[in-house]
C-alpha cells in the first residue's frame, strides 16, 4: 500500500472547491495522470455517482472505475478499482482567511497484484504526482473560482 498527504490554500472558497473536486470528471483538470474521466451516472453528483477514469503515468496507460463514496461536512471521498489496485481520494476542503480554502488531499493505491517490489515502486511515483498535482489543483481551482 502506498499513501501521500498534502495540505495547501488555494484561492477558493472552500464549499466550491469542495463541489469541483466531488465532481471527478474534473480530475481531467487537477490529476496529472488523468487523460479522461467520464461518467458513468446521470446528475447531480451524489454519493454513488461513477466515473471511468483513463490514467496515463510514465507511458503507461491504467483504467479504473471510480465512485464518490463518502459526501459528508467537508470532505469527499472517491474510491477507484481495477483488476490489479484499488485507490482512494479522500479531499477535505475547510475554510481559510478571506474566500481561500484549504486542502487537504489525501491518496492511497493498494495493489492487488504486484507484491511488495511494485508497492515500493507506486509509494515513489504516489511521491513524485503529489507535488504535481498540488500545483495543478492549486491554479485550476484559482481559474477556474471552483465551478462545479
Amino acid at each position: 500500500m502506498a499513501q501521500v498527504s498534502r495540505t495547501f490554500l488555494v484561492d477558493c472558497p472552500a464549499p466550491r472547491a469542495l463541489a469541483y473536486l466531488a465532481d471527478f470528471a474534473n480530475a481531467t483538470e487537477w490529476d496529472p495522470g488523468t487523460v479522461a474521466c467520464e461518467p458513468l451516472t446521470e446528475p447531480p453528483v451524489r454519493v454513488g455517482s461513477r466515473w471511468h477514469n483513463t490514467s496515463k503515468v510514465l507511458g503507461r496507460t491504467t483504467e479504473l472505475e471510480y465512485t464518490l463514496t463518502t459526501v459528508e461536512g467537508e470532505r469527499v471521498v472517491l474510491d477507484g478499482r481495477n483488476d490489479g489496485s484499488t485507490t482512494q481520494d479522500d479531499l477535505t476542503a475547510r475554510p481559510a482567511a478571506g474566500d481561500r480554502a484549504e486542502i487537504t488531499y489525501r491518496a492511497t493505491i493498494t495493489l492487488t497484484k504486484g507484491g511488495a517490489v511494485g508497492d515500493l515502486g507506486t509509494r515513489l511515483l504516489l511521491q513524485y504526482l503529489a507535488k504535481k498535482t498540488v500545483r495543478q489543483m492549486t491554479t485550476v481551482l484559482a481559474q477556474h473560482g471552483g465551478r462545479a
